[in-house]
């Protein structure tokens, strides 16, 4: 850390404190879901259940694009930053309350939109933090702001994975809350540390922007609100149809947004900039693949460890959320190691190959996930805990391969009039992932383990014909101009 700007430490710190928020309520949020009232959760079947956690999970992401563009025309990213961190605290607050359903869908919009706020913009801050795109770092400083991201999720999901299954739902909505207001407390105090990054919005609303921007909210709202009243008044409104509305807008904005840069708007984007959105459009495809796969992990891998997974370890019953913390406990383990390998190789391996590798790894993963399904002999035996460890182990592997390096690669990509957009575009891919995977998710209980042998045949296929391109996208991101360059640094680095 010695070599990396001290601001590092405050943004990775603060993601700490989100993320043990944000994922311990994921490792109980299926689980609450699914409970029957008598046992203090919402009731709702498998498969409902299944849908609204990805759902809940790609609208987390989903808003981070507008969270993007509010930073980058009109709060700056350390104000948007704050704004969220104290949404996100108060969605949890909302969820801790037990007085009817309402709470608890207030609260997980709450959550989603908090998030959309703060997490693409304190991600675009690490960016800000290192001056110089070849700068060897930078890959480097993304693995380690991973790792802090990673012990956040590893102390939520053990904390509040054990007190909401073992002992209160509720109360441990509670702790989420906690979590957030104490990484908003640490970033108010390290404030100093990111010297101007972010302070000012990078492209500011004129005054006729402005007008028209609360014009179309407004507008927006008035047409969301009345096609709610609308189907609740003609008897059509349901929480599956809900989820069927978010998936295909969770597909159909990425489409448009690129269509508005490329198309539209495409005298804000010059040059080589051009070149290089037009190769984040197939990263963009593949990293809704693998997300579609990894977040799966928030909804049927922890209903299969609830319902199919012997927990029983020393004597001690495991909680079923707590299999979720396998995850960012190899993540700390294994984030050290990618980060000296990815400033060893600087940019000799390319984007498109580490994603071409995260594809078939998880791919693999749920290749083997279908074995353990058929292990469990349609459901009469419980299997060993040790075949979702090699589940997550595949996974956390193809993780380390995507996720830091597809951040660094967003911010290198970025265009100068979408900086803090285009952060926001990135998770926008994990939006259509995690939707998709959403309504997938339905057709679990009825396939059993063929549903992750189909899904992990796919992730493989992509994988591989990605590769057959990385050539190509390489040249289109420019990659192989920056390769001496990136060498020479991460040479000077280790001298």
């Amino acid at each position: 850390m010695r070599k990396h700007p001290r601001g590092l430490i405050t943004l990775a710190g603060t993601e700490l404190n989100e993320r043990a928020s944000f994922y311990g309520m994921r490792a109980i949020l299926v689980l609450f879901l699914a409970a029957t009232v008598a046992e203090g959760g919402m009731g709702l079947g498998t498969g409902t259940a299944t849908a609204i956690v990805g759902l809940y999970m790609a609208l987390s992401y989903f808003t981070t694009l507008p969270g993007g563009w509010i930073a980058d025309r009109v709060l700056g990213e350390r104000r948007t930053v704050l704004v969220g961190g104290v949404i996100i605290m108060l969605g949890h607050v909302s969820l801790a309350v037990q007085v009817g359903d309402v709470f608890v869908w207030a609260g997980l919009i709450l959550v989603c939109l908090g998030t959309g706020f703060l997490k693409p913009n304190v991600t675009s801050l690490v960016g800000k933090l290192y001056t110089d795109d070849t700068d060897a770092r930078r890959d480097a400083g993304y693995s380690l702001y991973y790792m802090g991201i990673n012990i956040g999720s590893l102390i939520g999901t053990l904390v509040i994975g054990y007190i909401g299954e073992k002992v209160s739902w509720h109360i441990g909505f509670s702790v989420a809350a906690v979590g957030m207001a104490l990484g908003l407390t640490q970033y108010v105090l390290g404030q100093r540390s990111l010297g101007e990054a972010g302070k000012e919005p990078g492209q500011p609303l004129t005054a006729p922007e402005r007008t028209r921007m609360i014009r179309w909210v407004a507008i927006g709202a008035a047409v969301v609100c009345a096609a709610i009243a609308l189907s609740v008044a003609t008897g059509t409104f349901s929480i599956d149809r809900v989820t069927y509305v978010l998936t295909a807008l969770a597909i159909v904005v990425p489409i448009l947004y690129f269509v508005n840069m490329l198309v539209v708007k495409r005298d804000r984007i010059v040059g080589e900039e051009r070149t290089k959105l037009k190769a984040f459009l197939w990263l963009f495809i593949a990293s809704a693949v693998f997300w579609m796969i990894f977040d799966q992990a928030a909804g049927p891998l922890t209903l299969f460890a609830k319902n199919d997974v012997d927990l029983h370890l020393l004597g001690f019953e495991v909680p079923a959320g707590w299999t979720q913390a396998a995850n960012p406990l190899m993540v700390i383990l294994f984030s050290g190691v990618f980060a000296l390998v990815w400033t060893k190789l600087g940019n000799r391996v390319s984007t498109a190959a580490k994603f071409s590798v995260a594809l078939v790894v998880a791919g693999l993963s749920f290749v083997l996930m279908a074995a353990a399904t058929a292990a469990t002999d349609g459901g009469t035996v419980k299997v060993s805990l040790l075949w979702l460890v090699g589940v997550y182990l595949l996974l956390t592997i193809a993780e380390l391969c995507l996720s830091p390096v597809g951040l660094s690669m967003t911010s290198k990509l970025a265009p100068k009039a979408y900086a803090g957009q285009m952060m926001g575009l990135f998770f926008l891919s994990i939006a259509a992932g995690d939707a998709v995977g959403a309504q997938v998710s339905r057709l679990q209980p009825a396939m059993g383990g063929t549903y992750y042998l189909v899904l992990g045949l796919l992730a493989i296929v992509c994988g591989i014909a990605l590769s057959l391109f990385v050539g190509k996208l390489r040249a289109l991101m420019g990659e192989h101009r920056d390769t001496d360059t990136a060498a020479d640094a991460a040479a000077e680095q280790r001298a």
